[in-house]
């Protein structure tokens, strides 16, 4: 099961909006096949291994990092393909997170008389697909905010001057977090400081997140670098003449507003999950982040820490109204933290 978890990692940056998976087939303590999900419409993880293993697959044990799934999509039937090639067992790390479908496999297997074991490396199979578990779940996606700031929590000096807080290879692993999102976001604010490009450098991926950026005004240059491959702008107030320009550029511009003439941010997340986005990775400044921290909508925290202090003046990372009690503070659990480079890399989750 470990070996399938690694196989499924290699569709980490792929297989959206389709989960990662991995599949091992053993037979009298060999693998006789293996292979993974790489993208939505091709094969599955259970398809490919059975390929390669061929007639040695009847009677032999497949060992998969989801349930094999039970209804008919852009590809057949996996738990079919299962029954078909004549396997003894299967065990299956955790079940489909989809509430329409989940056991539906796991029923089939069990019917044709396949012994069927689940919970194999549970907690790692889930960590892979965090995203595709929360949509399907609970609607939504698996919102990570990432910052770089100082020490003191800084993210740009009071002239909004930010380059650069973190060394080169803590800006290169940045790049793996882009790579395996559905979805950048960022508010306009920082596109009209900083003309970022939000895209994935210098990784062997064939695939670019879609971009979105938070624009309550529509106030987005139709030159920005953003813009280049399309992008989906998110406004409050339409307005048609900053629409049409926009549009003209490539984008698409959606309407959500919520209070206050800002964008509602639930609405929004919800939106991207109907999309069929499983993970959305946010670079923005302290005002989105702080909106989407109070709103009850960030899961993850990568936190980027120079070895260096900016001062009280520079601008934080989460901008959040006063807090007068203790208690009301936010709470994250610390899941890693390691050396990258010169800065500390810090995982955190919301508690």
């Amino acid at each position: 099961m470990a070996h399938a978890l690694r196989l499924a990692e290699r569709g980490l940056y792929t297989t959206t909006p389709n989960p990662r998976v991995g599949c091992v087939i053993v037979k009298d303590g060999k693998v006789v096949g293996e292979g993974w999900h790489a993208r939505a419409g091709e094969a599955h993880a259970e398809v490919h291994a059975l390929r390669a293993a061929g007639e040695r697959a009847c009677g032999a044990t497949a060992y998969v990092t989801l349930e094999p799934c039970s209804h008919h999509g852009r590809t057949p039937p996996c738990a079919n393909a299962l029954i078909g090639s004549g396997v003894a067992r299967v065990v299956a790390a955790m079940r489909d997170p989809n509430p329409q479908v989940s056991g539906g496999g796991l029923t089939l297997l069990t019917l044709a008389g396949i012994q069927v074991e689940v919970g194999l490396l549970e907690a790692e199979a889930r960590e892979l697909n965090l995203g595709f578990i929360a949509r399907m779940t609970r609607g939504r996606p698996w919102l990570r905010v990432k910052s770089a700031s100082s020490l003191d929590g800084k993210t740009a000096l009071l002239n909004g001057e930010s380059k650069w807080i973190t060394g080169p290879a803590a800006r290169a692993d940045v790049q793996t977090w882009r790579a395996r999102a559905c979805a950048l976001l960022t508010g306009v604010g920082t596109v009209l400081a900083d003309d970022p490009r939000m895209n994935v450098r210098d990784l062997g991926t064939p695939r670019q997140p879609l971009k979105v950026i938070v624009d309550s005004q529509l106030n987005t240059p139709p030159g920005a670098q953003i813009l280049h491959g399309g992008a989906l702008i998110v406004c409050a107030v339409a307005d048609p003449a900053k629409r049409a320009a926009l549009e003209a550029a490539g984008a698409e511009v959606l309407c959500i507003p919520g209070p206050n003439g800002r964008v509602g941010l639930a609405a929004l997340i919800g939106e991207l999950g109907r999309r069929g986005l499983n993970e959305i990775h946010v670079e923005a400044g302290a005002t989105l982040n702080g909106a989407l921290l109070d709103a009850g909508l960030v899961d993850e925290w990568i936190a980027y820490l120079a070895p260096l202090v900016m001062g009280d003046a520079a601008r934080g990372v989460f901008a959040l109204p006063p807090l007068n009690d203790m208690a009301n503070r936010l709470p994250f659990k610390l899941l890693d933290s390691r050396q990258i480079g010169d800065d500390l890399r810090l995982t955190l989750r919301t508690a």
